[in-house]
This record gives C-alpha cells, sequence and structure tokens, in this order.
C-alpha cells in the first residue's frame, strides 16, 4: 500500500480486524493447550504471531497506528529472546521507514504550501522519500543557497488518521498488553491522543528545534540540524549523515554501543536543563551516530544526531528537582523520605497506605543504573524487571496497581522507560551517575 489510507472506513476496518485476529490466535491456543502443549510455549507463540500481525497492520496504517507501533518498539528489550528475536527486524524497520506517498501527493503538497513555483526554491528534490514516519515522509534536497536539507512533508489527512487511529486502539488496548509486559498501554494511547495538535504543528515544531539548535550548536557531542524553512505542513531543516540508531543496535561495535549509550544519556538528562524541553519521542529513527573529526577516528569523537521534535515537554526549570531528590535519597536507601515525597507529590495517593521499604523495591529498575560508577543495560535485565512487575502474583505487581502517575509526570516517566528501552537494546554500559550528577537538579547533596 503507496498511498495513507484515509478514509474512515478503510482505516477503521483494518484496526478493527486486530481483535478479532487475537481472539482467534487465543482460541488457537486453548486449542493447543488442550493438546498437551505446555501453557508457557503456546503463550510465547501466541506473542509472537500476534505481534507479527500487529506490527504488519501498524506499519500499513501509518497514522496513530505507526505511532503506536514506534512507542511500543522500544520496548521490544523487555521480551522473551526467543519471541522477540524473530521479528526485531520488523520492529527495526518500524523505526526507520513506512510505505512512501505518491510522488504525484508529495508535488500536490509542495505546490499547495510553497506555491506554484515551489521548484525555484530547490536547486535539486528527490522524489523519491529518504525516510517516512507516522505523519509526514522526509525528502532529500538542495536548497536554493546550496545547503542539503531535508524536506519533511505531512501526509495529507494525517490529523484525521491520527485521531481515528489512536480512537480504534484504545478500544482494544488490553489486548496490546501482553507485548510489553508490565506497561499499562491505554494511558499511553490518551497521552499521544492529547498531543495530537502540538505534533501536527510543524510551527511549534521548527520552534524547538531552533531552540536545541542554537543551544547545542557548538557542542562536541549532541548535533541539531538548523532550521531552513517552515509552513504549513513542510519543515525543512539542514541534512544529517551519520549512523542511524537502529543499526547501531542491529551491528555496532561495543564501542558504538557504548558511545551512543552515554550520549543518548547525556542528551536525556542535559536537554531540559539547558533548553527548558524534553525530546519526548526517543525511538532509534530519531537519532543518528555522527563519526568524529579526530584523526584516530576513537569513539570519544563520535557525536549524537538528534532529530525529530515534534513531541516535547515543556519544563521551563528543567526536570523537577523532586526526582533527583528522590533518586538520591533512593540510592541512599532511605525509604521513609523516598515514600513521603512521593506522596507529597501525588505518585501515592492520601487514601492509600504502601510500605516504605516495598515501594523502594519497586523503583529498582530507575534506582540500579545510579547506584554504580557503569552500569551495563541488556536485555536480560530489562526482562528480568519487566516480568518481576508483570506477574500478577509478584508483590511488586500488586504495589504497581496502588502507585499513581500525576499527569505532570506522564511524559517525564515514558522517555524515561523508552530511553531505558533503547539503552538495552544498544547493550551499552553507560556511566550514568555521571549524566545525573551533571543535570539532574537536586542528585546531588545540596551545598553546605
Amino acid at each position: 500500500m503507496s498511498d495513507l489510507p484515509r478514509k474512515a472506513v478503510t482505516r477503521t476496518a483494518k484496526l478493527a480486524a486486530l481483535p478479532l485476529s487475537f481472539a482467534g490466535r487465543a482460541t488457537w491456543g486453548l486449542g493447543k493447550r488442550i493438546g498437551g502443549r505446555s501453557a508457557e510455549l503456546v503463550a510465547r507463540e501466541l506473542q509472537q504471531r500476534t505481534a507479527e500481525q500487529l506490527f504488519k497492520v501498524l506499519g500499513e496504517l501509518k497514522g496513530g497506528a505507526m505511532k503506536m507501533g514506534q512507542a511500543l518498539s522500544v520496548f521490544e528489550s523487555a521480551l522473551p529472546e526467543e519471541v522477540a528475536g524473530p521479528y526485531r527486524a520488523a520492529l527495526t524497520k518500524l523505526q526507520e521507514a513506512a510505505p512512501p506517498m505518491p510522488t504525484r501527493t508529495v508535488h500536490a503538497v509542495l505546490e499547495e504550501r510553497l506555491g506554484a513555483e515551489w521548484r525555484e526554491l530547490f536547486l535539486e528534490f528527490e522524489d523519491k522519500p529518504a525516510a517516512a514516519a507516522s505523519i509526514g515522509q522526509v525528502h532529500r534536497a538542495v536548497w536554493h543557497d546550496g545547503r542539503e536539507v531535508a524536506v519533511k512533508v505531512q501526509y495529507p489527512g494525517a490529523g484525521e488518521a491520527l485521531l481515528s487511529d489512536l480512537a480504534q486502539l484504545s478500544r482494544f488496548a488490553r489486548l496490546l498488553g501482553p507485548l510489553v509486559p508490565g506497561m499499562d498501554i491505554k494511558p499511553l494511547i490518551t497521552e499521544m491522543r492529547e498531543r495530537v495538535s502540538e505534533e501536527l504543528d510543524y510551527a511549534l515544531e521548527a520552534e524547538a528545534q531552533r531552540i536545541h539548535a542554537e543551544e547545542f550548536a557548538d557542542d562536541p557531542d549532541v548535533v541539531v540540524p538548523a532550521v531552513v524553512h517552515q509552513s504549513d505542513q513542510i519543515l525543512v531543516t539542514e541534512w544529517m549523515d551519520g549512523v542511524p540508531l537502529s543499526e547501531v543496535i542491529a551491528d555496532g561495535t561495543e564501542e558504538q554501543r557504548d558511545r551512543a549509550g552515554q550520549l543518548l544519556a547525556r542528551f536525556l538528562f542535559s536537554g531540559p536543563a539547558r533548553t527548558g524541553l524534553l525530546h519526548a519521542d526517543p525511538h532509534p529513527g530519531n537519532f543518528r551516530l555522527l563519526p568524529g573529526a579526530d584523526e584516530d577516528g576513537g569513539p570519544e569523537g563520535w557525536r549524537l544526531g538528534v532529530l525529530d521534535f515534534g513531541t516535547v515537554d515543556r519544563l521551563p526549570g528543567g526536570l523537577p528537582e523532586t526526582i533527583g531528590t528522590c533518586l538520591r535519597m533512593a540510592v541512599a536507601g532511605e525509604a521513609e523520605t523516598v515514600y513521603e515525597l512521593l506522596r507529597a507529590e501525588g505518585f501515592v495517593k492520601e487514601s492509600v497506605a504502601l510500605a516504605p521499604d516495598a515501594v523502594l523495591e519497586y523503583l529498582l529498575p530507575i534506582i540500579e543504573p545510579a547506584e554504580v560508577e557503569a552500569f551495563g543495560f541488556t536485555r536480560g535485565w530489562m526482562r528480568t524487571q519487566a516480568a518481576r512487575i508483570a506477574d500478577p502474583r509478584s508483590p511488586a505487581h500488586q504495589l504497581g496497581k496502588q502507585l499513581n502517575l500525576p499527569p505532570s509526570y506522564l511524559l517525564i516517566h515514558r522517555v524515561t522507560l523508552s530511553t531505558i528501552g533503547v539503552l538495552c537494546q544498544l547493550n551499552a554500559t553507560v556511566r550514568l551517575r555521571d549524566e545525573l550528577a551533571a543535570w539532574l537538579p537536586g542528585f546531588e547533596p545540596p551545598t553546605p
């Protein structure tokens, strides 16, 4: 399918078919169990078949469906290896590409938004897209002043498609749960729906990218392409080469993985402190690893290229100091203090009473990487943590159901978990404490 299926009936039919397919697979699984196969083996086979169809449909639909697929794909490292392995390539494809718009549609949008003489703005324009994502696709071109640029063209009807897809997906969010153990899918979809208008507004995206490009202009570690031109449904930025993070995940050396992971963590925590904005779409398709300029080509010279500022969280004071203080107290084992801070911020409702030590144990996935000088993020570690929280019989699962996530922390929480997911995909060893100490308010003890 090469065009964005915008008609509600077409998109709804495709998405509505998914729960029926899931139900059919569940019946198939029941039959297998009656036939004598172990429940665990059948569950994993069922999970694999479900995922294969889900990502096939999401990739075809683009819009909100593909956006959801990208958000889920960073949690691939939480799945059992024998389940995740067969369709990891499909997830990587979702992160990097989607079926393109027909050339005639692209030209029509450019003529409508840039004028009938739009070709005069470019010395060259490649009709074949260099990349395609959830609400738009990118074409490589040469601007009239000679600069190589990326031209981001929004799909016609993208807003309608996003809302339609997410409304449909929210109706069967529960069925997607097994794909990401320990994660509640419905709030993720709700949050995406609330941010549709922002992501469709290329003026807001251009503003966020300009702020980052200016702040990181001379940074030795992070590169953000400058904005060249913006109009409704069109965004032109400087072109950036580099190795997509998905390729580093698939084939990168240990040095590349560790460097990419360190820079990703640095950008996550330094961005809000330096710009007042949190880049809130940390899937691998939005990052590049750029070779350094040093003569020996060592990994310490490589830089992280950052793309797509369509979704940001506005944090004028940087990340909340409560996060840093809680993390510092948690590392010190101060369970009572952490508990009281979480209660004050609304993570624990007044009507709920929890054991502080149990809350501290629940927070292990966030605490452990901050306890040591360098932490090795692995898929195995991620799977262990996900299974601990997902198992209905575990104390962690029961406690998690009683915790609350205040709206102001929702996006921060998702970005943090997504970044941890990518670090585990990278299998990177990261000096996270260094980044927390440098950029996270409250993590370092107050000066006497």
